[in-house]
């Protein structure tokens, strides 16, 4: 586990194991399917890929309810900007983002992984 020792504390500069799996799916396609679905339009703090990353990340770990999705991160909310999150999650950001029909970014985002799979093209780093 690499680290810096900067004084008396101890930085963390690797990447956590859900952040390196996830440094495979491409995000320039799913930024894509983003601006060509005009998801990030009304946006101001919960993007659209923080809205992926909330069940990317928690619903692989048995967490159900936004209450869990609240509680799990915040507790640990030190170590979120290494997963992704530009802050806290509270559970009327999800629960509002969800509001939103963006279900045609993750459907484009799905056929573009799927075709990736399908295919010999490569799409990591």
């Amino acid at each position: 586990m690499p680290s810096r020792h900067l004084g008396m504390a101890t930085i963390y500069s690797g990447n956590a194991v859900s952040r390196q799996l996830l440094q495979f799916l491409p995000r320039h396609e799913f930024d894509f399917c983003v601006r060509r679905c005009r998801g990030e339009h009304r946006v101001k703090t919960f993007t659209t890929f923080d809205q992926f990353l909330c069940p990317a990340y928690f619903q692989p770990s048995g967490r159900e309810s936004l209450r869990d999705i609240e509680t799990c991160p915040n507790s640990h909310r030190d170590k979120l900007c290494h997963i992704g999150f530009q802050g806290a999650v509270s559970r009327t950001t999800p629960a509002g983002a969800n509001e939103r029909p963006d279900y045609p970014i993750f459907e484009d985002f799905g056929r573009v992984l799927i075709g990736a799979a399908t295919s010999d093209r490569h799409i990591g780093p």
